[in-house]
């Protein structure tokens, strides 16, 4: 976890989504109104358009605004990277079965990339739908596909490998369970709706086939859209604002940081990003035994608000150096906030968007949960590992976490229209 940490401060109809109306024979699972009005448009912040055909007089009521946002598949980036928080998410990790190759990968893509794209777009699956999500609308559904370093070797595209995909080091947190690590192809479902979610999940487990086997999946899960008074900043288990730094398209320097350049190498991953994946428990009953104020100390903000110890708003400047009526620092030399600062970091910063979990209690009643860690940047060299090592070497917050499982995956950018994700790579 990092002060720069993953932010959700929009509403659905805040969130850069867009979609195209479907209609004749591409209905979707339930025909749906425009937000808008009737064939109206809004435009996201990444400019793209918003907007549903209106629905015929016998159609059924309008879904709401939370099952009708859509984002879209195809575009310069993959989705389920800039794309606000979703309230339920699946991570899962899938090895090719013994004997695949390219071509069988390369028809895998294909099969996933055709099926994400009409289950974002609301429609059901081409073949064997479930129906699990048959009332719903897209709930704003993204899925994202990216590449683990043992991929290159099973498909013989090892000269294509980014160098950028070498093994993360090891850290002191570490207690790795390589049995839910890495694999050769990753997989990233968002909604927020829980059922489109497992829907998507369970589509894309059956569309492998025998070309690929489950090697781990993992759930998780944020705050649902409009269950505030206001768009906030979302809290982690450990009940603090967790997202306040995180970068920001709006920023200049946003893609050249997130996104490999166009004419980067690769070439296969331009416009594409790295995705850092890490399970962190954390020790919730160790955490709660300590007083507000000691929280609060390990942080560096404060846990009503998110504010900085050094006063202000959640968005105020953290001042550094400002110290108390004893001489000691007010934000204390090992505190998260503080560790985490790109400014302490040699500028490195990272797009944190996960997914809290819980999988239940051990035998003696102690949580299973924590957070399931999910950062992009164009180079985790950059991005990633400077901030870990100095976290590494004294954070405070460290006594309370631990990182069970971990991932690092090459994310192409996104599919042009007729193509699948990875075809640049697969055909190339």
């Amino acid at each position: 976890m990092t002060d720069q940490s993953p932010s959700e401060t929009r509403t659905p109809a805040d969130r850069p989504s867009s979609a195209g109306a479907r209609t004749g024979e591409g209905l979707s699972r339930r025909t749906l109104l425009g937000t808008a009005g009737a064939g109206g448009l809004v435009l996201g912040a990444a400019g793209a358009a918003v907007g549903y055909a209106a629905a015929p007089s016998q159609a059924a009521a309008p879904l709401t605004s939370v099952g009708s946002d859509r984002a879209m598949f195809h575009g310069k980036h993959q989705p389920g990277i800039t794309e606000g928080l979703q309230a339920r998410g699946h991570i899962a990790a899938f090895d090719l079965a013994a004997g695949a190759g390219r071509k069988e990968a390369a028809a895998l893509l294909r099969r996933w990339s055709q099926t994400a794209e009409r289950l974002m777009a609301g429609e059901p699956a081409a073949h064997g739908d479930t129906d699990v999500a048959r009332d719903a609308g897209p709930a704003s559904l993204t899925v994202t596909f990216g590449f683990g370093r043992s991929f290159f070797g099973r498909t013989g595209l090892e000269k294509q490998r980014p160098g950028a995909l070498d093994p993360l080091p090891a850290f002191s947190s570490d207690r790795l369970d390589k049995a839910r690590s890495e694999g050769d192809l990753w997989v990233q479902i968002g909604a927020d709706d829980a059922l489109v979610a497992f829907h998507a999940l369970r589509a894309l487990q059956q569309e492998a086939g025998t070309a690929a086997r489950l090697r781990w999946q993992m759930n998780g899960f944020n705050r649902t859209p409009g269950a505030t008074a206001r768009p906030m900043t979302v809290r982690n288990l450990m009940g603090q604002v967790d997202g306040t730094r995180n970068p920001q398209p709006t920023e200049t320097d946003f893609e050249r940081r997130i996104f490999v350049p166009s004419s980067g190498e690769p070439t296969w991953m331009a416009n594409g990003s790295y995705a850092v994946v890490r399970r962190i428990r954390m020790l919730l009953d160790d955490w709660e035994k300590l007083s507000v104020k000691a929280q609060e100390d390990v942080i560096g903000r404060r846990k009503s608000d998110g504010a900085p110890l050094t006063g202000g708003t959640e968005t105020t400047p953290m001042d550094l150096d400002k110290t108390d009526g004893n001489g000691d620092l007010v934000v204390p030399v090992n505190a998260h906030a503080r560790i985490t600062r790109p400014d302490q970091n040699g500028g490195a910063a990272m797009l944190r968007r996960g997914f809290s979990y819980h999988d239940g209690f051990d035998a003696e009643g102690v949580p299973d949960s924590g957070l399931l860690f999910i950062c992009w940047q164009a180079d985790p060299l950059r991005g990633f590992v400077p901030v870990q090592r100095k976290l590494d070497r004294g954070d405070a917050l460290s006594t309370y976490i631990r990182h069970e499982a971990s991932g690092l995956f090459a994310v192409p950018g996104g599919a042009a229209n007729g193509e699948y994700v990875g075809q640049r790579l697969l055909e190339g």
